[in-house]
């Protein structure tokens, strides 16, 4: 079992990224596969969505896979009370604008009505 896993993850190493722009039912929508080549993916796109509705040249697409690291808990709270802040933040400044605009309409019709 070890060894077909193996050769498995060699064989997936090897496969390149390719997005294409297809049409399903009227719309184009931009979608991907896995592939040796562009021919390849080319055929792929074209057995699957059907064989004129490839709308886009298939493009390798270069993508490092970067491993996220999960938050401790110590930071996922700062994380959230900093996002907190900025949201109050723009909370208070959103009343500010708001109460003065008030105070500028009720000073426009103190003087329309003398």
């Amino acid at each position: 079992m070890d060894k077909r896993k193996r050769e498995n993850q060699k064989l997936n190493t090897c496969m390149n990224k390719y997005v294409a722009s297809v049409r399903v039912k009227g719309t184009t929508v931009k979608t991907a596969v896995f592939a040796d080549c562009q021919t390849h993916a080319r055929l792929l796109f074209q057995y699957v969505y059907g064989f004129n509705n490839l709308a886009s040249t298939p493009t390798q697409v270069n993508e490092a896979i970067n491993t996220i690291k999960p938050l401790t808990p110590q930071q996922s709270r700062i994380d959230s009370l900093k996002r907190q802040k900025d949201a109050v933040a723009k909370q208070l400044k959103a009343e500010r604008d708001r109460q003065k605009i008030a105070k500028a309409q009720q000073q426009i019709a103190k003087l329309t009505t003398h």
